[in-house]
């Protein structure tokens, strides 16, 4: 399963590959900088730069803008990572990844294991696909922290102490504040957030004590943009956003583990089973993505070995400063986002009605995983 080199994405002729280029042409600094030593060092280059004096200015504040955004990318790169190195010896590296066993997680899992990473995966439904021996199934409600606990114990003995963590399991009910259950609510932050603090209990630990180690946080677009019938979806990705920033700062500052690396995807709609019915207008700037694309982009991320922040498509990025932006046009584009999820049908797993949580566990007395599967028919 090579991953994609080429010049366009899979999804296609979309902003991305146009700003990628920009980004490369205009915006290098090194390419600029060329330009500039031509008009200034050579007779033609020197003609030129006299005839076409306006366009040679131009360049110029490309180039000083180029030089900015290398120092400003070369500055966070440094902050990321506390201005420390390490090596990853991915023989040696166990990587945990919740929700692994189909979808973009799985996507992730084939592309580690054929690179002969040792991959554990966490879900509450079978693996999808047959997974080479160095991939390890375990069922496991993450919802439940006394379930984990048990599986957590069950990995220590079987695999060893995992690596890298991949907060990958999410799910979305797509309903509106007042027809959403407890339950559909509860279920959601339970998956989409509260189980990032319960795998970060039973795992983060030996990350700290050994200082070396990555966390995953994949969160959502959504974390920045909602819309309605995704209130409890984006609430709970936001909330995510939140924990990654939170954990990114408390390694640095309260366990002296400058070393364990923090990464968050906000990746936008992704064609998944999770989404069908999705309405996506904006195919140009926010195209629909492949899971294949975000899979990619995860196991990029992590075999480089340092903390970061992944935003797909790229023109995404923007929308990180959309609380910035004047209400009425925050207001506006929340209220046109009605379409998105009008005729959404995304696939369940899970029966949420007899699905318990830990409480509702111990008061009946029933100390097993409280996943209910939805019928093969029903999904």
């Amino acid at each position: 399963m090579p991953m994609h080199n080429g010049w366009l994405p899979r999804e296609g002729l979309t902003a991305d590959p146009i700003g990628r280029f920009i980004k490369r042409t205009a915006l290098n600094p090194a390419l600029t900088l060329a330009i500039l030593l031509l008009a200034r060092y050579t007779k033609k280059g020197s003609d030129l730069s006299i005839l076409h004096e306006k366009a040679f200015g131009r360049i110029r504040t490309l180039f000083y803008l180029g030089v900015a955004r290398a120092i400003s990318n070369y500055a966070s790169a440094g902050v990321l990572d506390n201005w420390t190195s390490d090596t990853y010896d991915w023989n040696k590296e166990i990587v945990l990844i919740t929700g692994g066993a189909g979808g973009i997680g799985g996507q992730v899992v084939k592309l580690l294991a054929e690179r002969g990473i040792k991959v554990v995966v966490l879900d509450v439904i079978p693996m999808s696909f047959d997974a080479p021996d160095n991939v390890y199934y375990y069922k496991c409600d993450i919802t439940s922290p006394s379930t984990l606990s048990s599986v957590a114990t069950e990995i220590r003995k079987d695999v060893g102490d995992p690596t890298i963590i991949i907060n990958n399991a999410g799910v979305a009910r797509g309903k509106q504040i007042l027809d959403a259950t407890e339950k559909d609510v509860r279920f959601t932050f339970d998956v989409n957030t509260l189980a990032h603090y319960w795998i970060a209990k039973e795992f983060l630990p030996s990350l700290v004590k050994h200082n070396h180690g990555m966390v995953i946080t994949v969160a959502s677009i959504a974390a920045y943009v909602t819309v309605p019938n995704m209130v409890d979806y984006a609430s709970s990705k936001a909330a995510a956003l939140s924990f990654h920033e939170g954990l990114t700062a408390e390694l640095k500052t309260r366990y002296a583990a400058p070393k364990v690396r923090t990464v968050v995807i906000n990746q936008g709609y992704t064609k998944t089973p999770l989404f069908q019915g999705y309405y996506n207008d904006s195919k140009f700037l926010m195209p629909t993505l492949e899971p294949e694309t975000v899979a990619e982009a995860i196991v990029k991320q992590v075999l480089s070995g340092h903390s970061g922040q992944v935003i797909l498509p790229g023109f995404a990025g923007l929308l990180t400063l959309f609380k910035g932006f004047p209400h009425w046009y925050q207001i506006g584009l929340r209220a046109r986002g009605k379409r998105v999820m009008e005729k959404w049908h995304g696939r369940q797993v899970i029966d949420v009605e007899k699905w318990k949580t830990d409480k509702e566990r111990e008061e009946s007395g029933v100390e097993s995983a409280s996943t209910v599967l939805v019928p093969p028919a029903e999904q």
